[in-house]
């Protein structure tokens, strides 16, 4: 069991390219001490080392090593930051130019390198932006064959009865396949990590609407209570009440004026009795609403890949029923929008009063930084906002759709 639980650990996507540029570091520091103490080692290769070697350098020169191996060693820091699991989870401003940048890199280090960038490109962007990424690191890497090759690559191109373009066709074979398999594992860790950020948001979501039902079965708790109270207590109170007065009556014929003054003051704190108790069940039926704001904290604390700011105004505490849940139930769903589709690094929810007295209203917005929805197609989500306003007697709008997404309801507090 702990042996699975320490694969389960390694397979994710964050360690497995962790794992790599490791081995990859461990393989240069090695060929980097060989070539140091003058022994044969594999050669860069790269962009530095073929411009280097253009001007009657020799590959295994120390100074052209050590600057690769410098380079090497910030490409590696480049690349262990980007491939952290909070970056994974929490897509960063300007991914693709990033990855452009240390994808420059890795071409001047070694050809070998830009495998590992393509795979992080498919996971960090989207599906679209990876595939032409990886095409163009195909094509990048055939102008490199032309018009940029290394030794053993010039070599071959001048071999006797050699065609350039059977060469070219063969290469253009091993580099689609090369890159392919870099996209596909890239896309596969991808899933990964969406299916991670998903289950996040499901469980926020299950863990939200647990506080908001035990609320809500306080609610019914407090209500059931109450009912009992009136009905068990003020029934057998005025029981009592009846039969002090009748007792009242039948010392007054007796002509016990002592008792009868007993016997009226009893009446009289049994009748302030029951005011008291059907004033206390008319207080406890008033302050029978629903706190919201725990369900809605519950929520953002248990989404780990996105930021999310709450803003509550003091109404939270005081929402009915239906109130609570339906407004719950909308920021849950664009919540899960927002997160799974926009992929957004924040979000903000806001809860105010708009309004005094029984005609105020609760307005209730989501605002997220993502792409937003310039194309936007009502799907079952958006729609069952609406129904779910329209049923309490609230409006439901769509302030902003690109960039960056901002919904908000407004539904009357006492639904």
């Amino acid at each position: 069991m702990n042996f699975d639980r320490f694969l389960a650990r390694i397979a994710r996507p964050s360690v497995v390219l962790r794992i790599a540029t490791l081995a990859y570091f461990l393989m240069e520091f090695g060929s980097l001490v060989t070539s140091l103490r003058g022994g044969n080692s594999e050669p860069y290769d790269g962009l530095l080392a073929q411009l280097y070697r253009r001007g009657a350098g020799h590959p295994q020169d120390p100074a052209l090593v050590i600057s690769c191996f410098v380079l090497f060693c910030g490409f590696i820091a480049l690349f262990w930051q980007a491939a952290q699991e909070s970056s994974l989870d929490r897509p960063r401003p300007r991914a693709l130019l990033r990855i452009i940048w240390l994808d420059a890199l890795a071409w001047c280090i070694t050809p070998a390198l830009p495998f590992l960038v393509t795979v992080l490109a498919s996971v960090r962007l989207r599906l679209r932006p990876a595939f032409f990424f990886a095409v163009s690191q195909v094509v990048i890497r055939l102008l490199l064959y032309t018009l940029l090759p290394s030794e053993t690559e010039w070599q071959e191109q001048h071999q006797p009865n050699a065609s350039m373009w059977a060469l070219l066709m063969a290469q253009l074979g091993a580099f689609v396949g090369l890159y392919a398999m870099a996209f596909g594992i890239g896309r596969l860790l991808a899933n990964e990590v969406d299916k991670r950020r998903w289950l996040q948001v499901m469980l926020a979501e299950k863990t939200s609407g647990e506080a908001l039902q035990a609320e809500q079965l306080r609610y019914a708790e407090r209500m059931m209570m109450a009912r009992e109270l009136h009905d068990v207590m003020g029934h057998h109170l005025t029981a009592l009440n009846l039969q002090l007065q009748l007792s009242e009556a039948l010392l007054k014929r007796q002509d016990a004026d002592g008792a009868a003054q007993a016997v009226a003051r009893a009446r009289e704190g049994a009748a302030h009795l029951l005011a008291d108790v059907r004033a206390a069940v008319s207080a406890e039926r008033a302050s029978n609403r629903i706190d919201l704001r725990e369900a809605l904290q519950a929520l953002a604390l248990g989404i780990a890949s996105t930021d999310i700011q709450l803003e509550l105004d003091e109404v939270a505490q005081d929402l009915g029923p239906r109130t609570a849940h339906a407004l719950l139930r909308c920021v849950q769903e664009a919540v899960t929008n927002s997160v799974r589709h926009a992929r957004a690094q924040h979000i903000t929810i806001r809860l105010r009063r708009e309004g005094e007295g029984d005609a105020a209203n609760v307005c209730v917005s989501v605002e997220d930084d993502g792409p937003g929805a310039p194309r936007l197609r009502e799907g079952n989500g958006l729609k069952g906002m609406q129904e779910r306003m329209a049923e309490l007697g609230g409006s439901f709008s769509i302030l902003k759709n690109g960039p960056g997404f901002m919904v908000e309801w407004r539904v009357p507090r006492k639904s």
